[in-house]
């Protein structure tokens, strides 16, 4: 039996909802998103808020996987927190998508953290969109 092989948007996804006690706190969000270039080097303000919004959509987002792998139902609370953080983040659809991006849909916001959650969202989109989600392990 061979294991897919994962876009680079399901790795992207793969490694935010892994990402475990390695995203505990503002420094390991400003880590994870500069590692998997989604944010610029140097300085990124990080607020509580923001740390918030990435476990609550992290959370949202396993979730979803893990009820896929026929854990029985999510926890309704969790995915209307999880639904909320997608809906504030604003993204939008390129014409022709940059080769290293994990999704074609591109952040429409300024805020540094909120880029690189609204790129987690679109890579969520696109594996949503082409089913590869059910392939995810957590």
């Amino acid at each position: 039996m061979t294991t897919p092989t994962l876009s680079t948007a399901a790795r992207l996804v793969t490694d935010f909802v892994t990402s475990g006690e390695a995203l505990s706190d503002r420094a390991d969000l400003a880590r994870f998103l500069r590692e998997h270039r989604l944010a610029t080097d140097g300085a990124i303000p990080i607020t509580l808020s923001d740390l918030d919004e990435a476990l609550t959509l992290r959370a949202a987002i396993r979730a979803v996987i893990t009820r896929g792998d026929g854990d029985g139902g999510a926890d309704p609370d969790v995915m209307a927190r999880g639904q909320r953080v997608l809906d504030g983040l604003r993204v939008t659809v390129r014409l022709l998508p940059e080769a290293d991006t994990a999704a074609p849909l591109a952040p429409a916001v300024v805020d540094e953290v909120r880029r690189g959650l609204a790129r987690i969202a679109g890579a969520w989109a696109a594996v949503l969109a082409t089913g590869e989600w059910r392939d995810l392990r957590v």
